[in-house]
């Protein structure tokens, strides 16, 4: 092993024999990429934005009428289970009102409540729309626009009108996802 310290000769030395090298020119070698860092990121706030963004009212449904009963369900869910659901046979999680709302409230209210269902694990909601007397039409306006929405929103597993006990078609059942990284 050689102990000899460098002196001024030695990078002279080595300049003058680099002076006519040049970079590679290789395009399999990956440039330098920074390490990820070791602290999560924070988590959004609430998945509301996210979700405002995906609902259309542009998504065409065919229009209910008051006494129409509703029912939406995913493919593959266990036909056990929407009779259930239809029964009114699930305990109810949450609740939410729509009465009295105009569109941009209902909607809203809608998202923030289904967020709020997710974040606690709730799977099984009644949503009251009303039948739509209150409307300046004397038509379902929440009711089809609900119908509506809650079909373009992942998490919804299922929808239903509800028993007369609980609003019958001026009401709905819902199912959502449960959240399989909770115990």
């Amino acid at each position: 092993m050689n102990d000899k310290k460098k002196g001024p000769d030695d990078l002279n030395l080595f300049r003058q024999s680099v002076a006519d090298a040049r970079p590679l020119k290789q395009k399999n070698i990956e440039p330098h990429r920074p390490q990820p860092s070791t602290h999560p990121k924070p988590r959004q706030q609430s998945a509301v934005p996210a979700t405002k963004d995906i609902l259309s009212d542009e998504y065409y449904i065919e229009e209910v009428e008051t006494g129409d009963e509703l029912l939406f369900h995913r493919p593959g869910l266990q036909h056990g289970v929407i009779k259930k659901l239809r029964r009114g046979q699930f305990n109810i999680g949450a609740e939410l009102d729509l009465h009295g709302m105009i569109v941009t409230e209902a909607r809203k209210a809608l998202l923030d409540f289904i967020d709020e269902c997710r974040r606690h694990n709730t799977h099984c909601v009644r949503i009251v729309h009303g039948k739509g007397h209150g409307s300046s039409s004397k038509r379902p306006v929440l009711k089809n626009r609900l119908n509506n929405w809650l079909r373009q929103l992942d998490d919804v597993l299922a929808f239903c009108s509800a028993q007369p006990k609980d609003g019958g078609t001026g009401a709905v059942y819902l199912l959502l996802k449960r959240d399989s990284h909770r115990y």
